[in-house]
């Protein structure tokens, strides 16, 4: 079992949370502006680096609030958790 720390909460099991995706990707402007393309590139589109990573996560079957986690793609290891809204801490091995 892996433990996840809600920045929240404190340390759960993995299958309390949900994965959100790329964190700290702004949404467009204008979005009714953007081509079909362009939507898609917005939606379906992100980076998929080897090592640490931001991603959206969400304590689903917990507080059920939204935070930001930096995990290693390799290692699946959680090196921070923080939440939504804050900067992205400064952490080693940082791609995105």
């Amino acid at each position: 079992m892996m433990l996840i720390d809600c920045p929240y909460c404190g340390p759960r099991n993995e299958t309390e949370f949900g994965y959100g995706g790329q964190a700290h990707v702004a949404y467009p402007a204008d979005p009714y502006a953007l081509t079909d393309a362009e939507w898609a590139q917005y939606l379906f589109y992100r980076a998929n680096p080897k090592g640490a990573f931001a991603e959206r996560w969400v304590h689903a079957i917990g507080c059920r609030k939204w935070f930001n986690a930096i995990r290693d793609t390799v290692t699946y290891e959680f090196s921070a958790t923080y939440p939504a809204g804050s900067p992205r801490p400064d952490v080693s091995g940082g791609s995105q």
